[in-house]
């Protein structure tokens, strides 16, 4: 690969995650008064990372639903359960669920307590 493309296809990725952060900003603003208006800024995310091929923020993760794109927030339209060293989420719009574990997190304390 040239030199000129590798540092163009950079910018465009650097240009994605923005663009990708500010609609989830714009989502999350949107939620109380829009919900369907805060499910088109994260489709649009969703779009435009796998048309730049660049992944969405870890922290951002968590924050929709990968089945039916919606905004997620706890207590309005998603459930959150722990059980078993695993976070249970559930989407109330479709019904989907996703299993995170957080082992690493139990693993971190038990380091800093040695």
């Amino acid at each position: 690969m040239r030199y000129g493309i590798k540092r163009k296809k950079e910018k465009q990725g650097s240009i994605a995650r923005e663009r990708i952060e500010k609609l989830f900003i714009e989502a999350e603003k949107a939620f109380p008064k829009e919900p369907a208006l805060s499910k088109r800024y994260v489709e649009l995310a969703r779009k435009i990372s796998t048309r730049t091929n660049t992944a969405i923020p870890r922290s951002l993760k968590g924050k929709f639903c990968k089945k039916c794109n919606a905004f997620l927030v706890s207590g309005k339209n998603a459930r959150a359960r722990t059980r078993a060293g695993k976070i249970i989420s559930t989407c109330l719009e479709c019904g989907s669920i996703r299993v995170v574990p957080f082992v690493k997190e139990k693993k971190d304390k038990i380091r800093k307590a040695r």
